[in-house]
Order: C-alpha cells, then sequence, then structure tokens
C-alpha cells in the first residue's frame, strides 16, 4: 500500500513564537508546511531551517486580499490545502480604562478579524479536502477570570472563540478545532514567544509582580513539544472525526523568576 500524501498545512503566525514552533514540528514530522505572517526575511529563515518542502509566504492577515493571494500561491505551489493553524495573537497590557480605540481596533484585527479573513480565504480548499482548521486560544477567554491588566486581550480570545463556533456552523464539512493555551515561552531563538515584545518593560515588571502576588501567576509553563504533539493529533484525526474543543493548561510550579523573560 502506497503511503499517504503529506498533509499540506498553513500555519499562521509562523515567523516567530509559537507559530513558528508548530510550524518547525510539523514539518520535521513529515507535514508540507506554508509559514504564513509579515516578514517574509524571518519566514524564509524558518522555511529553509524546516526542510521538507516548507514554504515561505507573506501575509498580513488583516488585509483580506493578502489572505486570498497568500491562500492560492499556496494552493497553487502544493496542489491543495488541508489544514491551517492561526497561531497569531497579540496583546495589550494596560487597565481597561487606559485601553485607547486603536489599540482595541489592533487588537481585534490580528486576533479575531485576521482570523476569519483567513479563514474565508482557505475555506473553500479545506471543504474540498474535508480539511481542518486550528486556533489558538487563552485560557483566559472562557476557563479562568481575565488577568489585570490583560483583559483586552481576554476579550479578543473570547470573541475568537465564538467565531470559531460560528465558522463551524456554517461550515459543517471543515473540522474546526478551539485549542486553549495556557503560558508558553515557545522554543529557543525566533521560536521563544514575541507576545509582550512592545510591552513597557517597567510596567510588565509591575504587572507580573501583581500577578505572583495574587495568585495569577504560578510558575507553571505548557511545554512547546508538547503543544507541537496535541496540534499534530488534531491534525491526524482524519477526514471521519474531528477535536472540537481542547485545552492544554500547565501544571502549578514554583519556578516562577524565569517568568520575568517576558
Amino acid at each position: 500500500m502506497p503511503d499517504a500524501p503529506a498533509q499540506r498545512v498553513a500555519v499562521v503566525g509562523a515567523s516567530a513564537g509559537l507559530g513558528r514552533c508548530i510550524g518547525m514540528g510539523l514539518a520535521k514530522t513529515g507535514f508540507r508546511v506554508a509559514f504564513l505572517a509579515r516578514r517574509r526575511d524571518r519566514l524564509a529563515d524558518a522555511a529553509a531551517e524546516a526542510g521538507n518542502g516548507a514554504k515561505a509566504v507573506a501575509c498580513d492577515v488583516t488585509d483580506a486580499d493578502a489572505c486570498k493571494r497568500a491562500v492560492a500561491e499556496i494552493v497553487e505551489d502544493f496542489g491543495g490545502l488541508d489544514a491551517i493553524v492561526y497561531a497569531t495573537g497579540m496583546g495589550a497590557l494596560a487597565p481597561l480604562t487606559e485601553m485607547t480605540a486603536e489599540q482595541w481596533g489592533n487588537l481585534f484585527a490580528t486576533n479575531v478579524t485576521g482570523a476569519s479573513l483567513i479563514t474565508a480565504a482557505a475555506a473553500p480548499h479545506l471543504a474540498a479536502s474535508a480539511g481542518s482548521a486550528v486556533y489558538l486560544s487563552s485560557l483566559s477567554a472562557s476557563y479562568t477570570p481575565p488577568w489585570p491588566f490583560l483583559g483586552a486581550y481576554a476579550v479578543s480570545k473570547a470573541a475568537l472563540d465564538k467565531l470559531v463556533e460560528a465558522w463551524r456552523v456554517e461550515h459543517p464539512n471543515i473540522g474546526f478545532t478551539r485549542l486553549a493555551v495556557g503560558d508558553c515561552f515557545g522554543g529557543p531563538g525566533d521560536s521563544q514567544t514575541e507576545f509582550n515584545k512592545s510591552w513597557d518593560p517597567r510596567a510588565l515588571e509591575n504587572a507580573i509582580r501583581f500577578w505572583m502576588d495574587n495568585g495569577y501567576m504560578q510558575g507553571g509553563l505548557v511545554d512547546a513539544d508538547h503543544l507541537v504533539d496535541v496540534v499534530r493529533s488534531v491534525l491526524v484525526c482524519g477526514n471521519s472525526s474531528f477535536i472540537p474543543y481542547l485545552t492544554l493548561a500547565p501544571r502549578p510550579s514554583g519556578a516562577v523568576a524565569e517568568l520575568r523573560q517576558w
């Protein structure tokens, strides 16, 4: 019996952080991976390192035309598309009273609207292959109270969760999975999370102290390799079943000092 063809997966937000970890992990276990994000140079480096026919595709998910062009390029090169993994996410560190309209707009454009635009571009191809779509969400969206100063982020992720449900209702022939993930730094080098890259270091230090003192931060971290394994398991379910909801939570740990690397 001939080997099954490699699954063709587009990982969105794959130039750094968890997206890069997932893209690398999938490529190294036989998947044909397209790395999508805005920074073409870093995407090219990631695709070259991943090997296995990986492809770098520049895409701004807040631009519908850019999403359509990116998906068309992947489909032309790969001959189709079996899955997307939406790992893109941004956060704003601020009390709700200080969140500006611009911050709210940027947050939703990336965490919610972008997810829908790239899904809309990919949906016909995923339907044709009885494919899958996985979206990285947060424990604070549904399972725990929002952390102080990250309330806007939790709100956007809760909206993403409902968006995934809405897509599932309208397109039952695609396996939509919402994967809620706890704190995870990603991997070494460019695979380390850049979630907090634009935050003011002093404000972050104060926030970490508050989170630790009030029991929000208990030091546990999700292992990036475990996250990759979970995503891989979702994608290999086959076209007869799918996993609608998953939660990956860290075990509490006393080692909180390293969290200041955020």
